[in-house]
Formats: structure tokens, sequence, C-alpha cells
């Protein structure tokens, strides 16, 4: 893909990445907040798009309705293993960074629309 986009939040540890500040090419962790607005795109084209990066491991979904997180998560085989987390108590963990969160982390202070 000849594409650029400004992902919400996108982890990298790639050196060439420390290169600029402006554009990424290796990222590890995509994240995006879903709004009634770009929730169809960042399902589909984007995260088509995001499939063919080679260094990307995990591609997160924050729904900004309900408290609710959609994990996919690149398997070793190819493929995409997804996992969808919406019980407060419940911890998940993003498995590129070696994070453990929970829903309660991540909605915390956050009032829903």
């Amino acid at each position: 893909c000849n594409c650029f986009y400004y992902p919400d939040i996108l982890v990298t540890c790639h050196p060439q990445d420390q290169e600029t500040s402006t554009y990424k090419r290796f990222p590890k962790l995509i994240i995006e907040v879903l709004s009634e607005s770009t929730e169809a795109f960042d399902r589909g084209d984007k995260f088509n798009d995001y499939q063919t990066l080679d260094s990307l491991e995990e591609y997160v979904l924050v729904n900004t309705k309900h408290q609710r997180v959609e994990i996919f998560r690149r398997q070793k085989k190819g493929g995409w293993y997804f996992q969808t987390y919406t019980h407060s108590e419940v911890n998940f963990t993003l498995q590129s960074l070696n994070l453990t969160l929970s829903l309660v982390d991540i909605y915390e202070d956050v009032n829903l629309v």
C-alpha cells in the first residue's frame, strides 16, 4: 500500500523509525479509537492496508459507545486471530508490548457517547 495514515496510537521499536518523527514504517502495535464517522474505514480498508505491514503484530479497536476492546493478532503461520473484551473485570494482554490492562484501565474517566 502506498498510503499514509494517522492512527490514534502507534508503537514502534524499529531503529529506522527513530530517524524521523513524522513517518513510521515499522509499527508493531496500532490502536484506533472508533468514532461513528471512522469506524467502517478503521475496520475495512485501513485494516486491510495495515495487514500488509510485516512488522505489525497487533491491531486494536477501542469502542466509544460501549466498554469494548477488539484485538487482532497476527499469527505466526499467517492470518489474524480476533478477540473481543467486554467485561470490566477481565484483564487482557497486548502481547506485542507484554502489557496487561483491563477495561477499567482503558475507560477510566471516559464518558461513553
